[in-house]
């Protein structure tokens, strides 16, 4: 057979978004759309400058991305600050870029910045789908400067090492790599297909949390797509992100440690939202508090004072987890009661009666029966009436939590609550 030919997108070249200040980072926005289009792919330049226009004419100007943002530049220039000023360029360049992309003439973006350009590419990244490859070359890429909730879920970012103010051979050798990274991000990237309904899961790993390994199976023979979810932060974001835009057809939200992570301060959070967008987007919610017992920290850095007294496992050279108190737990079923409470679509909480994670049996070290006695008498007393509760007498890793976790599943897709797998 002859091979299939090749759709208009896959031989056309790619369209990328050069996404900047043009009026301070002249230089480096035409050497970076120099790279894309050496790498043969069309670099459309799009400036964010609020004071004066850059010595080059963008495909799209200032004005376009005010007029976007229903204003004018005048209007922002005169609106307080820089800072109230950016804020009104990213509401017009996330407007433009996400109708330029609807509309077929953006297959990638790429955004250069220190903070305030930063700032301004969360949003505009935010604004486009799964799938469509977003780079960011940043003065401050993988710093705590960036909350995590505002991190889209395929985002990539490099440090813009060493190119605060002009060119050089080390900012040169950083734009080029972004460059070709985006390029080729935009040639060979295939965008999910949505053919059959994606179940959203979460999980602690593979070791603290084992479901997965049984759920997945069984719920791709009933003609589902399943992603499951690292809780370990910004796998969280990622469930959270694509929960908000209506991404799944149900949840399994199994793993909610990232809830705890933020309630006690932790730098493994996926932000104060965790665990609303579901209910939010009215996603139908099977839920579990798989190792809510615990807080993540850096393992390279010494436990905070509040819980340096505690049970601590260290997982690897990057993260540990420390228990929390019987107060901290019963503090922690009331505030999973307060999220849940929000849903506007059904949820289901099954509560394993002997244990949570894998490390809390008997003879591990994070076993404390009184603390996990202490979350299930107060889990019981938060649920809200709206929330279906089902008990189980066995551990979450155990057989019988995936077996009452199917049969509420199949429920509901009887009930018509969840739609019908596609095999």
């Amino acid at each position: 057979m002859r091979p299939a030919e090749p759709s208009p997108e896959q031989t056309r070249p790619p369209s990328i978004l050069v996404i900047g200040t043009g009026d301070t980072k002249s230089d480096e926005l035409q050497f970076m759309a120099g790279i894309i289009r050496d790498a043969g792919a069309k670099p459309l330049m799009v400036d964010v400058s609020i004071l004066s226009d850059p010595p080059y004419t963008p495909d799209y100007s200032r004005h376009d991305i005010a007029e976007s943002a229903g204003t004018s530049i005048e209007a922002i220039i005169n609106s307080g600050d820089e800072n109230s000023a950016m804020a009104l360029m990213s509401t017009g360049a996330a407007a433009l870029v996400g109708t330029l992309h609807a509309t077929g003439k953006a297959d990638g973006i790429i955004v250069l910045g220190g903070s305030m350009g930063t700032d301004l590419a969360l949003d505009v990244a935010a604004a486009l789908p799964l799938g469509v490859p977003k780079f960011v070359v940043s003065t401050i890429a993988y710093s705590h400067l960036v909350p995590p909730e505002r991190i889209a879920p395929d985002l990539m970012m490099i440090l813009w090492a060493g190119g605060l103010y002009g060119l050089n051979d080390i900012c040169r050798a950083v734009l080029s790599q972004a460059c070709g990274a985006v390029v080729g991000a935009a040639r060979s990237s295939r965008k999910p297909k949505a053919d059959r309904p994606l179940i959203g899961m979460t999980s602690l790993g593979s070791t603290c949390l084992k479901y997965m390994k049984h759920l997945k199976p069984e719920l791709e023979k009933r003609g589902y797509e399943v992603a499951v979810f690292h809780s370990t932060g910004m796998g969280g974001r990622a469930f959270e992100a694509i929960a908000a835009q209506k991404g799944f057809a149900a949840v399994f939200d199994f793993c909610m440690q990232e809830v705890v992570n933020h309630q006690n301060g932790t730098v493994v959070t996926s932000g104060p939202d965790r665990m609303e967008n579901a209910g939010r987007a009215g996603i139908p919610q099977i839920v579990a508090p798989g190792a809510v017992d615990m807080v993540d920290l850096p393992a390279w850095q010494p436990l905070p004072a509040a819980l340096a007294d505690r049970p601590y496992h260290a997982h690897n050279r990057l993260i540990g987890s420390v228990t929390t108190s019987p107060e901290g737990r019963r503090a922690t079923a009331a505030l999973i009661g307060e999220k849940l409470g929000g849903a506007q679509a059904p949820v289901a909480l099954i509560l394993p009666l002997a244990g949570i994670q894998e490390w809390d049996q008997p003879g591990e070290p994070l076993h404390d029966p009184e603390g996990l006695s202490a979350f299930i008498d107060a889990m019981r007393l938060a649920l809200p009436q709206s929330v279906d509760l089902h008990e189980v007498d066995g551990h979450i890793n155990s057989p019988q939590f995936c077996t009452k976790a199917l049969a509420v599943f199949d429920a509901w897709v009887a009930q018509g609550i969840i739609p019908e797998g596609r095999p």
